[in-house]
């Protein structure tokens, strides 16, 4: 699993990122989800990288 947080506001973002934040249920500064470590969450975390703290969890 990874943990992502949101850290920055996402005013004057475009729609596309708009919608990746959306979808991953981020909606306001310090909102925090986590999403499976995957491809297509990869994907979404690359198109918001400079608004986002990323950890991931190890899981023994």
């Amino acid at each position: 699993m990874i943990k992502l947080t949101l850290v920055k506001s996402t005013i004057g973002c475009n729609k596309k990122q708009l919608a990746t934040a959306e979808a991953l249920g981020l909606r306001k500064i310090g909102d925090t989800t986590e999403q499976p470590d995957n491809s297509a969450t990869l994907g979404k975390i690359r198109v918001l990288e400079h608004l986002l703290c990323v950890e991931k969890e190890v899981t023994a």
